[in-house]
This record gives C-alpha cells, sequence and structure tokens, in this order.
C-alpha cells in the first residue's frame, strides 16, 4: 500500500474553487484501478493551504493515474493557482 500526501497553497481566492473542483474529481479519482481513497484536508490555521491524500495499491497505479487525462486536466487548472511550488510524499503504509 501506498500513501501518497501532497501539500498545496493557493491564494484565499482559489480556495473556495479548488475545494468544489475537488469535490468533483473525487469519486473519479477512486474510481481509477488500484486507488482505494482519497481525501482532502484543508489547514485550520491557514485556510489557503491543503493536502490531499490518496491510497493507492501500487507505485504503478500512482503513475497510471499521474499519466491519465483526469490528472493532467485537472493540474492544469489546479496548478497555475499555487502560491508556492506543490510538495508531495510517497509512504509506505508499514
Amino acid at each position: 500500500m501506498l500513501v501518497r500526501v501532497v501539500k498545496m497553497h493557493f491564494s484565499s481566492a482559489f480556495a473556495a474553487e479548488f475545494k468544489a473542483i475537488f469535490k468533483a474529481v473525487q469519486p473519479k479519482i477512486e474510481a481509477v484501478e488500484g486507488c482505494t481513497a482519497v481525501q482532502l484536508l484543508q489547514d485550520h490555521n491557514t485556510p489557503e493551504i491543503f493536502f490531499t491524500i490518496s491510497h493507492w495499491q501500487s507505485e504503478e497505479h500512482l503513475n497510471t493515474y499521474r499519466n491519465s487525462e483526469l490528472f493532467t486536466t485537472t493540474w492544469a487548472v489546479v496548478k497555475p493557482n499555487f502560491q508556492f511550488k506543490a510538495e508531495a510524499w510517497s509512504l509506505l503504509n508499514t
């Protein structure tokens, strides 16, 4: 099991739009083969900071998703709104 954590920092003007985008794509991401769950968390003290946490059966499944049209289309909308470069970690569930 691979857990992917991505930290994103947006402008306050984009935060609400990002939550709506995530709500729309969450079921599509969870439907991708090898994804067992994906959730969105928002920082309590800095509401412009979000984390996505997704669970994958393997790194290959994650990479297939990262190369998919769903990812590239969504990322094209989200990425220009970063205040800072996104950070990502792939963690093993031990």
